[in-house]
């Protein structure tokens, strides 16, 4: 069946519970909780339950606007309508520039994990070969992309949980050197200080980076309505269980100066065990999680550019679909810059993640905000939802506030970490020229009011 954005109702009940799953759990903590727990110590913690409750109330929220009008165009679309389109604008291109970073970030990712077997092999190479099968996966068809995210979430779900039964096993039985005192031994709770904690937030955020692609999935979803609440209220546990509760157990069952960047922590602690064949299923496991997101991220990428081409915003051949109803312009876009991503690998392997993700990190704060804010405004035009967000508008305020610090905390990170903050001028300055030229484009004598919703390759 096909919607009136073009799309076909292709995904399930099942798949679309996984990628909010799949959505969930991420490189960022498969991989980047390493550096961090390296950098914070067992503190770290702290940062992953506060991002998690901002997290919480951004899926709330997700989820009143979802059930107010499903839409692929997701909170470009509510920017639009809420605040208005010079928002969508903006917030449309800030989540494309977050998902265009975080698909080099994986990119990199899968190239460090495959040098544990094959450590001659040139990284960028591994790069590219990932690009490609997550491109063909998405050129194919949705139901495709569907079904291939729910079997990835499914490996992350079963690895995650493998951890966290072997983990708890490990500290209770007190296995090697698994112990609740590592929590509080090798320097302390907070080895570092506070402002570590604090510091590390940024990152964090970009570990939760993903939660909201549920939302998108809403336009070519069968029953919105009923699937995504479930979908949404499920991420709640998730957060709690595989992030939250994955960096406790991790700062338990290991000294906190055992991890490092460069490494999964999960496949640290299972080489630890001495069983080589766990630690290579893991790191298989998270060269899969990262496949994911990179999949993910060329999914709603390419949907989000259609949404803004039809009205002008992005360039007009990311408007083009193709006869399987895939919105081929878009995710040609974005998979270029992944390809951009793979020389930035090439040149600078050793901080490309680091960069990358900081990056990411700020398109994933301005989506979060756009769809807190949309939700306030929906609620302060006397909406009553089926699915409200708990405690709102203080809730929603809170959550602005603490994005908000992040944004702050910025410049007091890491070198490669600041890049993000000190490239705010430069996006403000790039998007109100965007936005300047959009306008005067369509004020031109005989531009068309939209490209039509067919518009084919």
């Amino acid at each position: 069946m096909q919607t009136d954005e073009g799309y076909t109702h292709a995904l399930g009940n099942r798949q679309v519970q996984m990628i909010a799953i799949g959505g969930a759990i991420g490189v960022g903590l498969f991989l980047g909780a390493g550096g961090r727990l390296a950098a914070a110590g067992p503190a770290l913690v702290l940062s992953y339950a506060a991002a998690g409750i901002a997290a919480f109330f951004v899926m709330r929220a997700l989820g009143e606007l979802v059930l107010y009008r499903p839409t692929c165009g997701s909170f470009v679309e509510y920017a639009g309508e809420f605040i208005g389109p010079w928002a969508a604008f903006t917030s449309g291109w800030m989540y494309w520039i977050s998902w265009a970073f975080t698909g080099i970030a994986e990119l990199t990712a899968i190239a460090t994990y495959v040098t544990r077997w094959a450590p001659q092999f040139p990284t960028w190479l591994t790069a590219l070969l990932a690009l490609a099968m997550v491109l063909a996966v998405n050129l194919l068809s949705v139901k495709l992309f569907g079904e291939l995210e729910f079997w990835f979430a499914m490996l992350k779900v079963l690895a995650i949980v493998a951890f966290l039964i072997t983990a708890l096993a490990a500290v209770i039985f007190t296995t090697g050197a698994a112990t609740p005192a590592n929590l509080v031994s090798h320097g302390g709770f907070l080895p570092g200080g506070f402002g570590v904690v604090l510091i590390s937030l940024q990152s964090v955020v970009f570990a939760y980076a993903a939660i909201e692609l549920v939302g998108i999935a809403a336009g070519e979803t069968a029953n919105p309505r009923e699937v995504l609440p479930k979908a949404i209220n499920g991420v709640i546990w998730r957060i709690a269980i595989f992030y939250v509760g994955s960096v406790l157990l991790l700062a338990m069952v290991l000294p906190w100066t055992a991890y490092d960047a460069g490494t999964s922590p999960f496949v640290t602690f299972f080489a630890g065990l001495g069983v080589p064949w766990a630690a290579d299923a893991m790191n298989l496991i998270v060269i899969t999680a990262a496949l994911s997101s990179c999949n993910s991220g060329l999914y709603s990428t390419g949907r989000i550019l259609r949404s803004m081409a039809l009205k002008g915003e992005a360039p007009g051949f990311t408007a083009a679909m193709s006869s399987r109803r895939i919105p081929v312009g878009g995710i040609a876009l974005t998979g270029s810059v992944f390809l951009i991503g793979v020389g930035l690998f090439y040149f600078v392997p050793t901080r490309a993640f680091t960069i990358a993700t900081s990056v990411a990190a700020l398109g994933t704060i301005t989506t979060w905000g756009t769809l807190v804010f949309c939700q306030m405004r929906l609620r302060a035009r006397g909406h009553v939802s089926a699915f409200p967000m708990p405690g709102a508008p203080y809730t929603g305020w809170v959550t602005l506030g603490f994005l908000a610090l992040v944004v702050v905390l910025m410049p007091f990170s890491d070198p490669d970490q600041r890049v993000a903050f000190f490239l705010i001028p430069l996006l403000a300055v790039a998007l109100a020229a965007g936005w300047k030229l959009t306008t005067v484009r369509r004020a031109a004598p005989g531009y068309p009011i939209a490209l039509g919703e067919d518009a084919q390759p």
